[in-house]
C-alpha cells in the first residue's frame, strides 16, 4: 500500500482498543513485512528528568518537565526518539526536518541539546504482514500525510482532533458504530 509510511494514521471513533482509541500513528515503516509505528499523543506520567535520573543521564534544564509518550504496547521498555536535530549521530530521517534514533549513544547528546524538539517515546506499535490493510480495509484508521511541524507544534490532548479537523473532517460527526442503522 503507498503512501503509508511515512504518514499519519488516524483511529476512527468505533476502534475501541484502549492502545489506539483516538490515537495518532507515526507510521515509520510499511512494507509486505509489517508495520512499525509510534503513537504520538499518549503521554505517560513519567518525565524527562525522572527518565534521565533513573537512566544515570545528562539532561538539560529545558527538558526536565517535558513527559515521556507511550509509542504502543509493543517492546514497552525500548525507547524511540523522535527530533529534529540533524547532527545527532545514529539518527535517520524520517520526514524533512524529523529524525528517528534508537541508539543509546544519541540519547545524551539530545538531552543535553537545549534547542532540540524532542519526542521520547516508550514501546512501538507493530503490525504483522497485511494487518495493517486488514484494519484500514475495515475502516478502523484513516491515512494522512505526517509533517514534523505537527509532531513537535500540537499538544498531545489536542492532536486527534486536530488532525481531522485538518483533514476536513468533524470528529464529533464520525459514527463510532461505523456506520447508520
Amino acid at each position: 500500500m503507498k503512501g503509508v509510511a511515512p504518514g499519519f494514521l488516524v483511529a476512527v471513533p468505533r476502534l475501541q482498543d484502549p492502545d489506539f482509541e483516538q490515537a495518532v500513528v507515526l507510521v515509520l515503516e510499511h512494507s509486505p513485512k509489517g508495520s512499525l509505528g509510534l503513537v504520538l499523543n499518549r503521554q505517560s506520567k513519567l518525565t524527562f528528568g525522572e527518565l534521565a535520573k533513573a537512566q544515570e543521564l545528562p539532561l538539560s534544564v529545558g527538558h526536565e518537565g517535558e513527559r515521556v509518550h507511550v509509542g504502543g504496547p509493543v517492546e514497552p521498555f525500548r525507547g524511540f526518539i523522535l527530533h529534529d536535530a540533524p547532527e545527532t549521530p545514529d539518527s535517520h530521517e524520517i520526514l524533512p526536518g524529523l529524525f528517528l534514533t534508537v541508539a543509546n549513544t544519541s540519547v545524551e547528546p539530545l538531552f543535553l541539546n537545549n534547542e532540540a524538539r524532542l519526542l521520547f517515546c516508550l514501546g512501538c506499535s507493530g503490525w504483522g504482514p497485511g494487518q495493517l490493510e486488514k484494519e484500514l480495509k475495515e475502516g478502523s484508521w484513516l491515512v494522512t500525510e505526517a509533517s514534523a511541524e505537527f509532531v513537535f507544534g500540537e499538544s498531545p490532548t489536542r492532536m486527534w482532533q486536530a488532525i481531522l479537523t485538518q483533514m476536513g473532517i468533524d470528529p464529533w460527526r464520525l459514527v463510532p458504530s461505523g456506520g447508520m442503522n
